[in-house]
Protein backbone atom coordinates (compact mmCIF):
# COMPACT_ATOMS: atom_id res chain seq x y z
CA UNK A 1 0.00 0.00 0.00
CA UNK A 2 2.85 2.37 0.88
CA UNK A 3 4.55 1.74 -2.47
CA UNK A 4 1.27 2.39 -4.28
CA UNK A 5 0.89 5.74 -2.55
CA UNK A 6 4.49 6.66 -3.35
CA UNK A 7 4.06 5.70 -7.01
CA UNK A 8 0.76 7.57 -7.19
CA UNK A 9 2.29 10.75 -5.81
CA UNK A 10 5.28 10.42 -8.14
CA UNK A 11 2.94 10.19 -11.14
CA UNK A 12 1.33 13.44 -10.04
CA UNK A 13 4.59 15.28 -9.39
CA UNK A 14 6.17 17.76 -11.79
CA UNK A 15 8.98 20.28 -11.72
CA UNK A 16 6.53 23.13 -12.25
CA UNK A 17 2.79 23.74 -12.30
CA UNK A 18 1.20 26.58 -14.28
CA UNK A 19 -2.38 27.56 -13.46
CA UNK A 20 -4.15 29.02 -16.50
CA UNK A 21 -3.40 28.68 -20.22
CA UNK A 22 -4.09 32.24 -21.38
CA UNK A 23 -1.56 34.80 -22.51
CA UNK A 24 0.67 34.73 -19.42
CA UNK A 25 0.13 31.05 -18.57
CA UNK A 26 1.08 30.02 -22.08
CA UNK A 27 4.28 32.00 -21.79
CA UNK A 28 5.11 30.42 -18.43
CA UNK A 29 4.64 26.96 -19.96
CA UNK A 30 6.83 27.84 -22.94
CA UNK A 31 9.70 29.26 -20.90
CA UNK A 32 9.71 26.56 -18.22
CA UNK A 33 9.59 23.65 -20.66
CA UNK A 34 12.28 25.17 -22.85
CA UNK A 35 14.50 25.22 -19.77
CA UNK A 36 13.90 21.50 -19.31
CA UNK A 37 11.27 21.53 -16.58
CA UNK A 38 8.52 18.91 -16.63
CA UNK A 39 5.53 21.22 -16.47
CA UNK A 40 1.83 20.66 -15.79
CA UNK A 41 -0.42 23.26 -17.41
CA UNK A 42 -3.87 23.40 -15.80
CA UNK A 43 -6.89 24.88 -17.57
CA UNK A 44 -10.38 24.89 -16.08
CA UNK A 45 -12.07 24.95 -19.48
CA UNK A 46 -12.33 22.62 -22.46
CA UNK A 47 -9.60 21.80 -24.98
CA UNK A 48 -9.28 24.07 -28.01
CA UNK A 49 -6.79 22.91 -30.62
CA UNK A 50 -5.33 25.40 -33.05
CA UNK A 51 -7.10 25.43 -36.45
CA UNK A 52 -9.36 22.41 -35.91
CA UNK A 53 -11.35 23.94 -33.04
CA UNK A 54 -12.23 27.28 -34.63
CA UNK A 55 -15.66 26.26 -35.95
CA UNK A 56 -16.69 29.65 -37.35
CA UNK A 57 -13.31 30.82 -38.64
CA UNK A 58 -14.10 30.34 -42.34
CA UNK A 59 -17.86 30.95 -42.37
CA UNK A 60 -19.49 33.64 -44.46
CA UNK A 61 -22.14 35.82 -42.79
CA UNK A 62 -24.99 34.01 -44.53
CA UNK A 63 -23.67 30.68 -43.21
CA UNK A 64 -24.37 31.72 -39.62
CA UNK A 65 -27.82 30.79 -38.38
CA UNK A 66 -28.66 34.33 -37.32
CA UNK A 67 -26.27 36.32 -39.54
CA UNK A 68 -24.05 37.06 -36.54
CA UNK A 69 -26.81 38.14 -34.17
CA UNK A 70 -27.40 36.33 -30.87
CA UNK A 71 -31.01 35.31 -30.09
CA UNK A 72 -32.46 36.90 -26.98
CA UNK A 73 -32.84 33.60 -25.12
CA UNK A 74 -29.16 32.80 -25.67
CA UNK A 75 -28.08 36.35 -24.88
CA UNK A 76 -29.82 36.07 -21.51
CA UNK A 77 -27.57 33.10 -20.68
CA UNK A 78 -24.59 35.37 -21.41
CA UNK A 79 -25.96 38.58 -19.92
CA UNK A 80 -22.50 39.62 -18.70
CA UNK A 81 -20.32 38.33 -21.54
CA UNK A 82 -22.70 39.75 -24.15
CA UNK A 83 -21.65 43.25 -23.12
CA UNK A 84 -18.11 42.53 -24.31
CA UNK A 85 -17.12 44.10 -27.65
CA UNK A 86 -16.11 40.73 -29.13
CA UNK A 87 -19.26 38.77 -28.23
CA UNK A 88 -21.25 37.72 -31.31
CA UNK A 89 -22.86 34.61 -32.71
CA UNK A 90 -19.56 33.63 -34.32
CA UNK A 91 -17.50 34.06 -31.13
CA UNK A 92 -19.80 33.23 -28.22
CA UNK A 93 -18.38 29.70 -27.92
CA UNK A 94 -15.22 31.36 -26.54
CA UNK A 95 -17.14 33.06 -23.69
CA UNK A 96 -18.53 31.56 -20.48
CA UNK A 97 -22.19 31.68 -19.50
CA UNK A 98 -23.21 33.52 -16.34
CA UNK A 99 -24.03 30.22 -14.64
CA UNK A 100 -20.47 28.92 -15.05
CA UNK A 101 -19.01 31.45 -12.61
CA UNK A 102 -21.49 33.05 -10.21
CA UNK A 103 -20.13 35.95 -8.21
CA UNK A 104 -21.43 38.73 -5.99
CA UNK A 105 -21.41 42.25 -7.41
CA UNK A 106 -21.29 44.58 -4.44
CA UNK A 107 -20.91 47.21 -7.13
CA UNK A 108 -21.71 46.65 -10.82
CA UNK A 109 -18.83 44.74 -12.43
CA UNK A 110 -18.63 42.72 -15.66
CA UNK A 111 -16.38 39.73 -15.04
CA UNK A 112 -15.69 38.24 -18.49
CA UNK A 113 -14.46 34.64 -18.71
CA UNK A 114 -12.95 32.54 -21.47
CA UNK A 115 -13.05 28.98 -20.17
CA UNK A 116 -11.03 27.05 -22.73
CA UNK A 117 -7.42 26.23 -23.50
CA UNK A 118 -5.93 29.55 -24.58
CA UNK A 119 -8.38 31.49 -22.43
CA UNK A 120 -8.95 35.03 -23.62
CA UNK A 121 -5.85 35.00 -25.84
CA UNK A 122 -8.32 33.88 -28.51
CA UNK A 123 -10.49 36.98 -28.18
CA UNK A 124 -8.14 39.75 -26.99
CA UNK A 125 -7.75 43.08 -28.78
CA UNK A 126 -4.07 42.36 -29.67
CA UNK A 127 -2.79 45.88 -28.90
CA UNK A 128 0.77 45.68 -27.60
CA UNK A 129 2.56 48.76 -26.29
CA UNK A 130 5.58 48.80 -24.04
CA UNK A 131 5.47 50.69 -20.78
CA UNK A 132 8.05 53.42 -20.11
CA UNK A 133 9.63 54.70 -16.92
CA UNK A 134 6.89 57.33 -16.83
CA UNK A 135 4.53 54.42 -16.17
CA UNK A 136 6.68 52.47 -13.72
CA UNK A 137 7.53 55.64 -11.78
CA UNK A 138 3.98 57.02 -11.69
CA UNK A 139 3.01 55.70 -8.24
CA UNK A 140 6.24 56.92 -6.65
CA UNK A 141 5.73 60.38 -8.12
CA UNK A 142 2.16 61.02 -7.04
CA UNK A 143 2.06 58.76 -3.97
CA UNK A 144 -0.90 56.61 -5.03
CA UNK A 145 -0.40 52.84 -4.81
CA UNK A 146 3.21 51.86 -4.02
CA UNK A 147 6.43 52.18 -5.96
CA UNK A 148 7.03 49.53 -8.59
CA UNK A 149 10.06 47.38 -7.65
CA UNK A 150 11.25 47.44 -11.26
CA UNK A 151 11.96 50.03 -13.93
CA UNK A 152 11.93 49.96 -17.72
CA UNK A 153 15.56 48.81 -17.90
CA UNK A 154 14.67 45.68 -15.92
CA UNK A 155 11.99 44.56 -18.34
CA UNK A 156 13.20 46.00 -21.68
CA UNK A 157 15.20 42.87 -22.68
CA UNK A 158 12.16 40.74 -21.92
CA UNK A 159 9.92 42.96 -24.03
CA UNK A 160 12.31 42.27 -26.91
CA UNK A 161 12.38 38.55 -26.13
CA UNK A 162 8.59 38.37 -26.27
CA UNK A 163 8.11 40.68 -29.26
CA UNK A 164 10.44 38.68 -31.49
CA UNK A 165 8.54 35.46 -30.79
CA UNK A 166 5.02 36.92 -30.86
CA UNK A 167 5.38 39.12 -33.92
CA UNK A 168 4.47 42.77 -33.36
CA UNK A 169 3.60 45.19 -36.14
CA UNK A 170 4.55 48.78 -35.46
CA UNK A 171 6.58 51.83 -36.42
CA UNK A 172 9.62 53.16 -34.59
CA UNK A 173 8.32 56.55 -33.48
CA UNK A 174 11.11 57.60 -31.09
CA UNK A 175 8.77 58.63 -28.28
CA UNK A 176 10.05 58.74 -24.71
CA UNK A 177 6.56 57.97 -23.45
CA UNK A 178 6.17 54.86 -25.62
CA UNK A 179 9.44 52.96 -26.14
CA UNK A 180 10.01 51.38 -29.53
CA UNK A 181 10.17 47.61 -29.83
CA UNK A 182 11.19 44.77 -32.14
CA UNK A 183 8.71 45.57 -34.89
CA UNK A 184 7.52 43.91 -38.06
CA UNK A 185 6.47 46.30 -40.88
CA UNK A 186 3.70 48.67 -39.74
CA UNK A 187 0.18 48.84 -41.02
CA UNK A 188 -0.59 51.84 -43.21
CA UNK A 189 -2.48 54.84 -41.86
CA UNK A 190 -5.34 56.15 -43.98
CA UNK A 191 -5.03 59.55 -45.64
CA UNK A 192 -7.40 61.05 -43.04
CA UNK A 193 -5.37 59.58 -40.20
CA UNK A 194 -2.21 61.08 -41.73
CA UNK A 195 -4.05 64.38 -42.09
CA UNK A 196 -5.12 64.31 -38.44
CA UNK A 197 -1.56 63.44 -37.43
CA UNK A 198 -0.29 66.55 -39.26
CA UNK A 199 -2.96 68.75 -37.72
CA UNK A 200 -2.20 67.57 -34.19
CA UNK A 201 1.58 67.84 -34.60
CA UNK A 202 1.30 71.39 -35.96
CA UNK A 203 -0.47 72.55 -32.78
CA UNK A 204 0.77 70.24 -30.01
CA UNK A 205 4.40 69.30 -29.58
CA UNK A 206 3.52 66.79 -26.86
CA UNK A 207 0.77 64.94 -28.74
CA UNK A 208 1.39 62.24 -31.31
CA UNK A 209 -0.78 60.25 -33.67
CA UNK A 210 0.91 56.99 -34.64
CA UNK A 211 -0.10 53.69 -36.18
CA UNK A 212 -1.04 51.16 -33.52
CA UNK A 213 1.28 48.42 -32.35
CA UNK A 214 -0.41 45.04 -32.53
CA UNK A 215 0.32 41.31 -32.28
CA UNK A 216 -0.15 40.62 -35.99
CA UNK A 217 2.41 39.11 -38.33
CA UNK A 218 2.78 41.48 -41.26
CA UNK A 219 6.00 39.83 -42.48
CA UNK A 220 6.75 36.36 -41.10
CA UNK A 221 10.24 35.79 -39.76
CA UNK A 222 11.83 32.31 -39.44
CA UNK A 223 10.74 32.07 -35.81
CA UNK A 224 7.10 32.53 -36.84
CA UNK A 225 7.31 29.99 -39.65
CA UNK A 226 8.85 27.54 -37.19
CA UNK A 227 5.73 27.99 -35.08
CA UNK A 228 3.61 27.14 -38.10
CA UNK A 229 2.21 30.67 -38.28
CA UNK A 230 1.66 32.73 -41.42
CA UNK A 231 1.12 36.33 -42.46
CA UNK A 232 -2.01 38.02 -41.15
CA UNK A 233 -4.67 37.90 -43.88
CA UNK A 234 -6.38 41.11 -42.67
CA UNK A 235 -9.73 39.34 -42.50
CA UNK A 236 -10.55 41.11 -39.19
CA UNK A 237 -12.30 37.98 -37.97
CA UNK A 238 -9.72 37.52 -35.24
CA UNK A 239 -12.01 36.70 -32.32
CA UNK A 240 -13.22 33.57 -34.13
CA UNK A 241 -9.72 32.09 -33.80
CA UNK A 242 -7.19 32.50 -36.60
CA UNK A 243 -6.37 29.31 -38.55
CA UNK A 244 -3.39 31.08 -40.09
CA UNK A 245 -1.87 32.03 -36.74
CA UNK A 246 -1.66 35.56 -38.10
CA UNK A 247 -2.26 37.00 -34.67
CA UNK A 248 -0.75 35.74 -31.44
CA UNK A 249 -2.63 33.35 -29.19
CA UNK A 250 -1.49 30.69 -26.74
CA UNK A 251 -3.14 28.09 -28.99
CA UNK A 252 -1.23 29.09 -32.12
CA UNK A 253 2.09 29.85 -30.50
CA UNK A 254 3.33 29.21 -26.97
CA UNK A 255 1.42 26.03 -26.07
CA UNK A 256 2.36 24.11 -29.26
CA UNK A 257 5.93 25.33 -28.81
CA UNK A 258 5.97 23.99 -25.26
CA UNK A 259 4.43 20.72 -26.43
CA UNK A 260 7.30 20.17 -28.84
CA UNK A 261 9.73 19.94 -25.94
CA UNK A 262 8.04 16.79 -24.68
CA UNK A 263 8.04 18.37 -21.23
CA UNK A 264 4.47 19.71 -21.14
CA UNK A 265 1.38 17.97 -19.79
CA UNK A 266 -1.81 19.90 -20.54
CA UNK A 267 -4.79 19.09 -18.35
CA UNK A 268 -8.09 20.78 -19.28
CA UNK A 269 -11.32 20.57 -17.24
CA UNK A 270 -9.26 21.37 -14.13
CA UNK A 271 -10.47 23.97 -11.62
CA UNK A 272 -7.76 24.87 -9.14
CA UNK A 273 -9.32 24.91 -5.69
CA UNK A 274 -6.27 26.08 -3.71
CA UNK A 275 -2.53 25.86 -3.31
CA UNK A 276 -1.10 23.30 -0.89
CA UNK A 277 1.27 24.78 1.71
CA UNK A 278 3.59 22.65 3.84
CA UNK A 279 4.00 24.39 7.19
CA UNK A 280 7.09 22.39 8.12
CA UNK A 281 8.90 23.02 4.84
CA UNK A 282 7.51 26.59 4.71
CA UNK A 283 6.80 26.32 1.02
CA UNK A 284 4.03 25.45 -1.40
CA UNK A 285 4.12 21.84 -2.50
CA UNK A 286 1.31 21.64 -5.04
CA UNK A 287 -2.29 22.43 -5.93
CA UNK A 288 -5.70 20.89 -5.32
CA UNK A 289 -7.65 20.41 -8.56
CA UNK A 290 -11.34 19.65 -9.09
CA UNK A 291 -12.19 17.84 -12.31
CA UNK A 292 -15.09 19.77 -13.85
CA UNK A 293 -16.56 16.60 -15.39
CA UNK A 294 -16.37 14.24 -12.39
CA UNK A 295 -16.14 16.82 -9.55
CA UNK A 296 -13.38 14.67 -8.04
CA UNK A 297 -10.46 16.41 -6.32
CA UNK A 298 -6.87 15.46 -7.08
CA UNK A 299 -3.60 16.87 -5.79
CA UNK A 300 -0.62 17.65 -8.00
CA UNK A 301 2.83 18.52 -6.75
CA UNK A 302 5.76 20.62 -7.95
CA UNK A 303 8.75 22.64 -6.78
CA UNK A 304 7.48 25.88 -8.29
CA UNK A 305 3.99 27.13 -9.06
CA UNK A 306 2.97 29.89 -11.46
CA UNK A 307 -0.52 31.29 -10.86
CA UNK A 308 -1.80 32.78 -14.13
CA UNK A 309 -5.52 32.20 -13.84
CA UNK A 310 -6.41 35.85 -14.74
CA UNK A 311 -6.50 38.58 -12.14
CA UNK A 312 -9.73 37.82 -10.30
CA UNK A 313 -9.34 34.05 -10.43
CA UNK A 314 -5.76 34.34 -9.19
CA UNK A 315 -6.94 36.43 -6.25
CA UNK A 316 -9.67 33.87 -5.57
CA UNK A 317 -7.24 30.93 -5.56
CA UNK A 318 -4.80 32.65 -3.19
CA UNK A 319 -7.59 33.84 -0.88
CA UNK A 320 -8.92 30.28 -0.77
CA UNK A 321 -5.47 28.83 0.02
CA UNK A 322 -5.72 29.07 3.81
CA UNK A 323 -3.66 27.29 6.45
CA UNK A 324 -2.72 27.79 10.09
CA UNK A 325 0.27 29.82 8.84
CA UNK A 326 -1.83 31.83 6.37
CA UNK A 327 -5.38 32.06 7.76
CA UNK A 328 -6.27 34.93 5.39
CA UNK A 329 -4.85 33.49 2.19
CA UNK A 330 -1.48 32.32 0.93
CA UNK A 331 1.27 34.89 1.50
CA UNK A 332 -1.20 37.37 2.97
CA UNK A 333 0.65 38.53 6.08
CA UNK A 334 0.06 42.15 5.06
CA UNK A 335 -3.71 41.67 4.75
CA UNK A 336 -3.58 43.34 1.33
CA UNK A 337 -4.48 40.32 -0.78
CA UNK A 338 -7.52 41.20 -2.88
CA UNK A 339 -7.19 44.94 -2.36
CA UNK A 340 -6.07 47.82 -4.59
CA UNK A 341 -7.92 46.41 -7.59
CA UNK A 342 -7.94 48.54 -10.73
CA UNK A 343 -8.87 48.44 -14.40
CA UNK A 344 -8.98 50.55 -17.56
CA UNK A 345 -11.84 52.91 -18.22
CA UNK A 346 -13.27 52.79 -21.74
CA UNK A 347 -16.21 55.10 -21.09
CA UNK A 348 -15.15 57.90 -23.41
CA UNK A 349 -15.85 57.94 -27.15
CA UNK A 350 -16.03 60.75 -29.66
CA UNK A 351 -17.19 60.63 -33.28
CA UNK A 352 -17.28 63.15 -36.12
CA UNK A 353 -17.36 63.53 -39.89
CA UNK A 354 -14.86 65.04 -42.31
CA UNK A 355 -15.74 66.40 -45.74
CA UNK A 356 -12.20 66.70 -47.07
CA UNK A 357 -10.09 64.23 -49.07
CA UNK A 358 -13.19 63.04 -50.89
CA UNK A 359 -11.09 61.84 -53.81
CA UNK A 360 -9.87 58.92 -51.67
CA UNK A 361 -11.31 56.07 -49.66
CA UNK A 362 -10.07 53.02 -47.77
CA UNK A 363 -9.52 49.68 -49.42
CA UNK A 364 -9.63 46.30 -47.70
CA UNK A 365 -9.46 45.76 -43.96
CA UNK A 366 -6.95 46.49 -41.22
CA UNK A 367 -6.96 44.70 -37.85
CA UNK A 368 -5.53 47.76 -36.11
CA UNK A 369 -6.12 51.47 -35.69
CA UNK A 370 -4.07 54.58 -35.16
CA UNK A 371 -3.13 55.44 -31.59
CA UNK A 372 -2.57 58.54 -29.50
CA UNK A 373 -0.31 57.86 -26.49
CA UNK A 374 -0.93 59.52 -23.16
CA UNK A 375 -0.09 63.22 -23.09
CA UNK A 376 -1.58 64.30 -19.73
CA UNK A 377 0.49 64.44 -16.49
CA UNK A 378 3.46 62.73 -18.12
CA UNK A 379 6.43 64.95 -17.30
CA UNK A 380 4.73 66.69 -14.40
CA UNK A 381 1.38 66.90 -12.62
CA UNK A 382 -0.52 69.48 -14.66
CA UNK A 383 -4.23 68.78 -14.10
CA UNK A 384 -6.58 68.35 -11.15
CA UNK A 385 -6.75 64.58 -11.82
CA UNK A 386 -4.10 61.87 -11.45
CA UNK A 387 -2.51 59.95 -14.33
CA UNK A 388 -4.13 60.12 -17.77
CA UNK A 389 -5.45 58.34 -20.84
CA UNK A 390 -4.51 57.12 -24.30
CA UNK A 391 -6.88 56.82 -27.25
CA UNK A 392 -7.40 55.13 -30.56
CA UNK A 393 -8.11 57.11 -33.73
CA UNK A 394 -9.87 55.56 -36.69
CA UNK A 395 -11.41 56.63 -39.98
CA UNK A 396 -13.59 55.01 -42.60
CA UNK A 397 -15.58 55.94 -45.67
CA UNK A 398 -18.33 53.48 -46.45
CA UNK A 399 -21.05 53.54 -49.08
CA UNK A 400 -24.25 55.37 -48.14
CA UNK A 401 -27.10 52.93 -48.83
CA UNK A 402 -25.78 51.64 -52.17
CA UNK A 403 -28.66 49.19 -52.60
CA UNK A 404 -31.23 51.70 -53.93
CA UNK A 405 -32.79 51.13 -57.31
CA UNK A 406 -33.81 48.17 -59.44
CA UNK A 407 -32.08 46.48 -62.36
CA UNK A 408 -29.64 48.75 -64.17
CA UNK A 409 -30.02 51.51 -61.56
CA UNK A 410 -29.10 49.10 -58.78
CA UNK A 411 -26.07 47.89 -60.73
CA UNK A 412 -24.85 51.45 -61.23
CA UNK A 413 -25.29 52.23 -57.54
CA UNK A 414 -23.25 49.17 -56.62
CA UNK A 415 -20.52 49.99 -59.15
CA UNK A 416 -20.41 53.71 -58.36
CA UNK A 417 -21.64 54.03 -54.80
CA UNK A 418 -22.15 57.32 -53.00
CA UNK A 419 -19.41 57.13 -50.38
CA UNK A 420 -20.50 60.15 -48.39
CA UNK A 421 -18.21 61.87 -45.88
CA UNK A 422 -15.44 60.34 -43.83
CA UNK A 423 -16.42 58.95 -40.44
CA UNK A 424 -13.79 59.47 -37.74
CA UNK A 425 -13.62 58.71 -34.06
CA UNK A 426 -11.57 58.01 -30.95
CA UNK A 427 -12.02 55.70 -27.99
CA UNK A 428 -10.43 56.48 -24.63
CA UNK A 429 -8.49 54.00 -22.50
CA UNK A 430 -7.85 55.66 -19.14
CA UNK A 431 -5.82 54.64 -16.13
CA UNK A 432 -7.70 54.10 -12.89
CA UNK A 433 -6.05 54.46 -9.50
CA UNK A 434 -5.74 51.33 -7.32
CA UNK A 435 -7.53 52.04 -4.02
CA UNK A 436 -7.66 50.08 -0.75
CA UNK A 437 -11.45 49.95 -0.84
CA UNK A 438 -11.46 48.47 -4.37
CA UNK A 439 -11.51 44.82 -3.34
CA UNK A 440 -12.34 41.23 -4.11
CA UNK A 441 -13.20 38.96 -1.18
CA UNK A 442 -14.50 35.44 -0.59
CA UNK A 443 -18.16 35.22 0.29
CA UNK A 444 -18.51 33.45 3.67
CA UNK A 445 -21.61 31.51 2.59
CA UNK A 446 -22.15 31.36 -1.17
CA UNK A 447 -20.33 28.69 -3.19
CA UNK A 448 -19.87 28.11 -6.91
CA UNK A 449 -20.66 24.93 -8.82
CA UNK A 450 -17.58 23.21 -7.37
CA UNK A 451 -18.02 24.17 -3.73
CA UNK A 452 -15.49 26.99 -3.94
CA UNK A 453 -16.44 30.29 -2.28
CA UNK A 454 -17.88 32.85 -4.64
CA UNK A 455 -16.00 36.10 -5.13
CA UNK A 456 -17.46 39.35 -3.84
CA UNK A 457 -16.36 42.19 -6.14
CA UNK A 458 -16.43 45.79 -4.94
CA UNK A 459 -14.80 47.94 -7.64
CA UNK A 460 -16.15 51.20 -9.03
CA UNK A 461 -15.36 54.48 -10.74
CA UNK A 462 -14.46 57.53 -8.65
CA UNK A 463 -14.23 61.31 -9.04
CA UNK A 464 -10.78 61.03 -10.62
CA UNK A 465 -12.23 58.82 -13.36
CA UNK A 466 -14.99 61.35 -14.04
CA UNK A 467 -12.47 64.18 -14.32
CA UNK A 468 -10.41 62.15 -16.79
CA UNK A 469 -13.51 61.46 -18.87
CA UNK A 470 -14.40 65.15 -19.04
CA UNK A 471 -10.84 66.06 -19.98
CA UNK A 472 -10.86 63.50 -22.79
CA UNK A 473 -14.07 65.02 -24.14
CA UNK A 474 -12.67 68.57 -23.91
CA UNK A 475 -9.25 67.86 -25.43
CA UNK A 476 -10.48 65.67 -28.28
CA UNK A 477 -13.35 67.99 -29.11
CA UNK A 478 -10.77 70.76 -29.41
CA UNK A 479 -8.42 68.64 -31.57
CA UNK A 480 -11.27 67.46 -33.79
CA UNK A 481 -12.48 71.04 -34.21
CA UNK A 482 -9.00 72.27 -35.06
CA UNK A 483 -8.75 69.56 -37.71
CA UNK A 484 -11.96 70.74 -39.34
CA UNK A 485 -14.05 67.77 -38.35
CA UNK A 486 -17.81 68.33 -38.10
CA UNK A 487 -20.81 66.82 -36.34
CA UNK A 488 -18.69 66.15 -33.29
CA UNK A 489 -20.43 63.95 -30.74
CA UNK A 490 -19.14 62.84 -27.34
CA UNK A 491 -20.43 59.60 -25.83
CA UNK A 492 -20.22 58.23 -22.30
CA UNK A 493 -20.59 54.52 -23.00
CA UNK A 494 -21.30 53.73 -19.35
CA UNK A 495 -19.12 50.66 -19.75
CA UNK A 496 -18.74 48.90 -16.42
CA UNK A 497 -15.43 48.09 -14.74
CA UNK A 498 -14.07 44.75 -15.87
CA UNK A 499 -15.84 44.58 -19.22
CA UNK A 500 -12.74 45.23 -21.32
CA UNK A 501 -10.76 42.38 -19.73
CA UNK A 502 -8.07 44.59 -18.22
CA UNK A 503 -8.74 43.82 -14.57
CA UNK A 504 -5.57 44.23 -12.53
CA UNK A 505 -4.23 44.17 -8.99
CA UNK A 506 -4.92 42.41 -5.72
CA UNK A 507 -1.53 40.65 -5.61
CA UNK A 508 0.61 43.63 -6.41
CA UNK A 509 4.37 43.82 -6.77
CA UNK A 510 6.39 46.05 -4.46
CA UNK A 511 9.54 46.47 -2.44
CA UNK A 512 8.15 46.07 1.07
CA UNK A 513 6.30 42.92 2.27
CA UNK A 514 4.21 45.18 4.49
CA UNK A 515 2.73 47.01 1.50
CA UNK A 516 2.83 44.41 -1.29
CA UNK A 517 2.45 40.69 -1.93
CA UNK A 518 5.13 40.08 -4.59
CA UNK A 519 8.79 41.04 -4.93
CA UNK A 520 10.58 42.28 -8.04
CA UNK A 521 10.69 38.74 -9.46
CA UNK A 522 6.95 38.20 -9.01
CA UNK A 523 7.48 35.83 -6.08
CA UNK A 524 5.21 35.90 -3.07
CA UNK A 525 7.25 37.57 -0.34
CA UNK A 526 6.24 34.91 2.17
CA UNK A 527 6.11 31.85 -0.11
CA UNK A 528 8.96 32.20 -2.56
CA UNK A 529 8.21 29.22 -4.80
CA UNK A 530 4.85 30.70 -5.88
CA UNK A 531 4.92 33.24 -8.70
CA UNK A 532 2.12 35.48 -10.00
CA UNK A 533 2.61 37.11 -13.41
CA UNK A 534 -0.88 37.79 -14.74
CA UNK A 535 -2.91 40.96 -14.22
CA UNK A 536 -3.12 40.34 -10.48
CA UNK A 537 0.54 41.32 -10.07
CA UNK A 538 0.15 44.84 -11.43
CA UNK A 539 0.95 47.69 -9.07
CA UNK A 540 -0.67 50.30 -11.31
CA UNK A 541 -2.43 50.13 -14.67
CA UNK A 542 -0.78 52.77 -16.88
CA UNK A 543 -2.63 53.78 -20.06
CA UNK A 544 -1.06 51.13 -22.30
CA UNK A 545 -2.66 47.78 -23.01
CA UNK A 546 -1.18 45.40 -20.42
CA UNK A 547 -0.84 42.05 -22.20
CA UNK A 548 2.68 42.64 -23.56
CA UNK A 549 3.82 43.53 -20.05
CA UNK A 550 2.21 40.38 -18.63
CA UNK A 551 4.11 38.29 -21.17
CA UNK A 552 7.43 40.03 -20.50
CA UNK A 553 7.05 39.76 -16.73
CA UNK A 554 6.20 36.07 -17.10
CA UNK A 555 9.22 35.26 -19.26
CA UNK A 556 11.46 37.19 -16.87
CA UNK A 557 10.08 35.45 -13.78
CA UNK A 558 10.15 31.98 -15.34
CA UNK A 559 13.80 32.27 -16.30
CA UNK A 560 14.63 33.59 -12.83
CA UNK A 561 12.76 30.66 -11.25
CA UNK A 562 14.73 28.14 -13.29
CA UNK A 563 18.02 29.77 -12.30
CA UNK A 564 17.05 29.65 -8.64
CA UNK A 565 15.99 25.99 -8.94
CA UNK A 566 19.36 25.08 -10.45
CA UNK A 567 21.02 26.82 -7.50
CA UNK A 568 18.76 24.86 -5.16
CA UNK A 569 17.37 28.03 -3.61
CA UNK A 570 13.81 27.15 -4.61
Amino acid sequence: MANFLIDSRKAQTYDAIVVGSGISGGWAAKELTQQGLRTLLLERGRPVNHVTDYPTAMLNPWELDHRGQVPLAVRNEYSIASRNYAFHEDTMHFFAKDSEQPYVQEKPYDWIHGYQVGGRSLTWGRQTQRWSDFDFEGPARDGYAVDWPIRYADIAPWYSHVERFVGITGHKDGLATLPDGEFLPPHEMSCVERYFKQQVSARHSDRHVIIGRAAHITEPKPIHLQQGRARCQHRTLCERGCPYGGYFSSNASTIPWAMRTGKLTLRPYSVVHSIIYDEQKQRATGVRVIDTQTHQMTEYYARIIFVNASALHTNLILLNSTTHRFPNGLGNDSGLLGTYMAFHSYRGRITATYDGLLDATTDGRRPNSSYIPRFRNVFKQETDFLRGYAATFYSSRNPVDNQNGVGAALKQNLINPDLGEWQVGSAMMAETIPKPHSTVRLDPVLKDNFGIPQLRVSVDYDENDRKILNDFFEQFTEMFTQAGFKNIRTIDTGRLPGSENHEMGGVRMGRDPKTSLLNRWNQLHHCSNVFVTDGACMTSTSTQNPSLTYMALTARAANYAVRQMKRSTL
